[in-house]
């Protein structure tokens, strides 16, 4: 169980996402702002919607089934092996220049975005070879981590999943919170104490109401 504070002293946040998932993305710009108004430190991992969904194929939509067995597959599979070469301290950086170009870009989830996002890292251009590698190498590795972030909040829900210090300050975690587009400012740091206040209510699970709007990249 990560602990739900730092050695600085600052609240830990642990975020799982998928670079392919839109949601996620905002999301995490939306704890990138958090970290600026309040005293909270970051821990990324990841998930993966192809892991998620490989044993549910069958009862998608085509399109949707076929963007599942490849393309969900590529980009986390590059992020996957950066991390397990390079460490935990690439997640972040690498994270950030992958989503600027596959959501606010609108390059999507092709090879071209993840050469771009590896060079403006500074990792190395070979890691794209694992874009495509079926016998992928660190594939346990990627589930390791998956399993970590799914197990805390069950199988009906997806990316991203965070988790943060709830009562006693034992570790809650949550998907979401789903929003768009991603608070800045004050109104970020206003949805991050309510999603401290909703964690400190031994119980609480969810808050949910149905979708009207797509993402929104405008401000980002």
């Amino acid at each position: 169980m990560p602990e739900t504070a730092t050695t600085a002293g600052k609240t830990r946040v642990d975020f799982w996402f998928d670079p392919l998932c839109p949601w996620a993305w905002m999301t995490s710009r939306w704890v990138l702002e958090v970290e600026k108004v309040r005293d909270i430190e970051i821990h990324w991992h990841l998930m993966s919607l192809a892991v998620l969904n490989e044993d549910k194929l069958d009862e998608l939509p085509e399109e949707y089934r076929e963007m599942l067995s490849t393309k969900a597959w590529q980009p986390v599979r590059v992020v996957a092996a950066a991390w397990q070469k390079h460490g935990d301290q690439v997640l972040g950086p690498l994270y950030t220049a992958l989503g600027t170009r596959i959501h606010n870009g609108g390059e999507g989830p092709t090879r071209e975005a993840v050469v771009g996002a590896l060079a403006e890292t500074g990792l190395p251009a070979d890691l794209i070879d694992y874009f495509d590698q079926q016998d992928f190498e660190f594939d346990a590795e990627l589930r390791a981590s998956h399993k970590e972030g799914i197990t805390k909040v069950g199988q009906e829900v997806g990316t991203p999943v965070i988790s943060v210090p709830g009562p006693d300050g034992e570790e809650v975690a949550f998907f979401g919170p789903v929003v768009t587009p991603a608070p800045q400012g004050e109104e970020a740091a206003r949805l991050w104490d309510g999603t401290l206040a909703v964690a400190s209510v031994p119980g609480f699970y969810e808050i949910k109401r149905t979708r009207t709007k797509g993402p929104d990249f405008s401000n980002l």
